[in-house]
This record gives structure tokens, sequence and C-alpha cells, in this order.
């Protein structure tokens, strides 16, 4: 059913997919990481930080469990491994709203001049590159809920079926936007979103807000070419 629904509208929701217990572990583990100097910050509240992988080890271990490693890898086959990790923590202080768009680029270890890989920029020190729309369509997101996100909360909407169309020109994303029905993914804590980054998606700054903490996980069977690595 998952590998299904992936396929025909680019995103599932499992839920329940994390117990209380370890909830509660990761809330900790995420409230201590982002206290680190590279997360991103609002106002003086912290709300994100990269290179989750390397940064929190509760997340790297939860990216590569069974649980959502087997899930991810019935989709994308047995080499599949997590390639990107990022902490949202959304909260009253740092609240904000994201436009409808697609995810386009990957995060590498160094920059290399490789055909069909451009549009290079630096966020938080790690180099980040725009592939190929084949590559992009290769790999599965992953957002594991630590706080319940109902509609009010800021929760992520998407278009089901974008993911299908490639790389969307700013003409076709207005055209999807206007025509095709949106859907809200409300979730519960402990909920996990499977998600296609080709997906067009976005958020709402929250109007009830509270803490929206989001594990983001990025997996993919995929092997850089000329010497191009993952990040993480």
């Amino acid at each position: 059913m998952l590998c299904d629904e992936i396929r025909e509208f680019g995103w599932s929701l499992v839920p329940g997919l994390i117990d209380p217990a370890d909830l509660e572990s990761l809330r900790t583990a995420a409230d201590l990481a982002v206290q680190n100097p590279q997360a991103r910050s609002r106002r003086g509240s912290a709300y994100g930080l990269r290179n989750l992988l390397q940064m929190m080890p509760a997340a790297r271990e939860l990216a590569s469990a069974p649980i959502i490693l087997d899930r991810v890898r019935e989709i994308l086959g047995p080499a599949a491994k997590p390639v990107k990790g990022i902490l949202f923590d959304k909260t009253e202080q740092a609240n904000w709203a994201v436009p409808w768009h697609q995810d386009i680029t990957i995060a590498v270890r160094e920059r290399r001049s490789v055909p069909g890989y451009d549009a290079w920029s630096d966020k938080d020190g790690v180099p980040h590159v725009q592939p190929p729309a084949d590559v992009m369509e290769q790999i599965l997101a992953v957002r594991v809920h630590l706080d319940d996100c109902p509609a009010e909360n800021g929760a992520l909407k998407v278009i089901p079926g974008s993911h299908a169309q490639g790389r969307l020109a700013d003409a076709d994303v207005e055209r999807w936007r206007t025509t095709v029905p949106t859907v809200t993914c409300i979730a519960q804590a402990g909920d996990a979103l499977f998600l296609r980054p080709l997906l067009l998606h976005s958020s709402a700054a929250a109007t009830q807000p509270c803490r929206r903490r989001v594990l983001h996980f990025e997996y993919t069977a995929v092997r850089l070419p000329e010497g191009l690595e993952w990040s993480e």
C-alpha cells in the first residue's frame, strides 16, 4: 500500500510509526541538538539544524532503523541509505511560511565540475547542487513528527501527482496550484510522512503556533558520478 500510494500520489502518511517512549527520547535529543551553534535562529529562537545525521546521534540511529529503512527499501531498493538529515523546530517565536515548491537540490561533500550538475549554492557550510531530474526522482524523504501537527500548526500541504512531472517551470507550478486540489497532511506525534522531493509542497505559518519538531531524512540508492559524494 505504501509503495502504491507513493507511486500514484507522491506521498503517504504512516501513523504511529514511533512509539511514545522513543518519542520522548527523540524530543530530548532534538532539544539538545538545536542548541548547536550551527543551528539557524529567528528572534533568538533556534528553528532548524542541517547535517543532522552528523550532529544528532539519535537521529542517525533512527534514520537507519529497520522501522523506517525497511519501508524505504521497499520503494527504492535494498541499496537505499540515508544521505541527508534536517531538524525543523517551528515555534511561536520562529514561525514561518514556505511557498509552493519542489525540492531540487542535493547536499554533497565538495564542489566538482560534473555535466548536468549546476546551480551550486552553500547552505550552512555544505555545498548544494541541482542534479538531473532523474536523480531527484530516485530520492525519498521521510518526515518524522515529534509533536502533533494539526492544520493550524503549519502542517505540510501537498499537490498529489505533481511528483511525476519532473522538474516544473514556474508556470507549471502555478497551473498545478490552481487546478489540482491540495491536501493538508495533518499528523500526530509519532506519525511519519513519506514523500517524493519533486512533489509540490508548501506550509503556511501557524495560526495557532505551538511546538512543531520534525526530523526530515532523505534516502537514495543513487551513486553520484565523477567523484561527487553525498554529504552525510
